[in-house]
């Protein structure tokens, strides 16, 4: 019998950004701590410390300063040592988080990703240090901005966020403590009431997610987008499917998603081949669409076969 994954609790941000603090308020909170064993990577050091003695149940702190100490060995020990349940890793804001998937153990799976920044800082590191940044908010599914000011521009820090990750919670915290969640709409970055609809080819990921969301929008809609296709006697006659494999932190992560489409002509389609195709979409029930919702497929009117691109992979931004 497999072994239960030993879930990890990624907290991510930079440096003075309210990692700790946040990380404290949740190992409080009852409805995530009742008294279970937890394994805590440090893996910088701020200017708060966590007051493990207000935790109910029992936590055992390691300071980790070297990228190179997480290896697969010291992380099993140390989760032997501790006798924990689960983990939670406060993560170093200059590492890559592809480079601690890389060296997490087999059993080890991460559950939750959550970012707080600094929002009076937030600029000056999205400036400076951008993908650094857009690593770590590509995978979140929350990101906090506390110190917020009063007048803060949530339409900035909102285009920041949306750029790289389209589904994420964002939430501002004030200085006083009160909390206000983001309910600005989000832009799409192609013109859905144009003749034809024009993808850029960076731009499948949002187009994936969005039409996954609201099949019923793009109804009707003439598109043109670049798709690497894939070709299986699974499918139905005439069709295959146009996606592209998308990446979230690493190659090795990478997921190849798409839509169905209709095309008379299939052995003029190469598998893996590159195309640049205009269709017809329409939104409806497809076997493809394994959990019954209706979803997009694509009516092929014209292709063109085109060279890969520089970069293969597209990203949910």
């Amino acid at each position: 019998m497999a072994k239960e994954p030993i879930p990890v609790y990624l907290f991510t941000g930079f440096l003075d950004g309210g990692k700790t603090t946040f990380l404290q308020n949740v190992l409080q909170d009852t409805r995530f701590q009742n008294g279970e064993r937890t394994l805590i990577l440090q893996c910088e050091e701020g200017e708060c410390e966590l007051d493990t003695a207000k935790v109910k149940g029992k936590l055992t702190v390691v300071t980790v300063d070297d990228l190179d100490d997480l290896t697969p060995t010291f992380l099993a020990e140390q989760l032997k040592k501790a006798r924990a349940e689960r983990v939670c890793v406060e993560y170093n804001g200059m590492w890559m988080i592809g480079d601690l998937i890389a060296r997490l153990p087999e059993d080890w799976q991460i559950y939750q990703v959550m970012m707080n920044v600094d929002a009076s800082t937030f600029p000056v590191y999205l400036n400076n240090m951008r993908a650094q940044m857009n690593d770590k908010l590509a995978l979140t599914e929350m990101v906090g901005f506390n110190r917020c000011a009063p007048d803060i521009d949530k339409q900035f820090f909102h285009d920041a966020v949306r750029a790289v990750n389209r589904r994420c919670d964002i939430l501002f915290e004030y200085e006083g403590g009160e909390i206000e969640y983001d309910d600005l709409p989000n832009e799409l970055p192609y013109d859905l009431e144009a003749d034809v609809v024009e993808v850029a080819d960076e731009d499948f990921g949002i187009l994936y997610l969005d039409a996954m969301d609201n099949p019923d929008r793009y109804a009707g809609k003439t598109m043109q987008l670049l798709v690497q296709a894939a070709v299986s006697n699974k499918l139905p006659p005439n069709t295959f499917i146009g996606g592209r494999f998308c990446m979230t932190c690493c190659a090795d992560d990478a997921t190849y998603i798409g839509f169905p489409c209709e095309y008379p002509i299939l052995e003029a389609i190469p598998h893996r081949g590159f195309l640049r195709i205009t269709a017809k979409a329409r939104s409806e029930r497809h076997f493809v669409y394994q959990d019954g919702n209706p979803g997009l497929v694509l009516a092929v009117q014209s292709v063109e076969l085109v060279p890969q691109p520089d970069d293969p992979f597209v990203y949910y931004r």
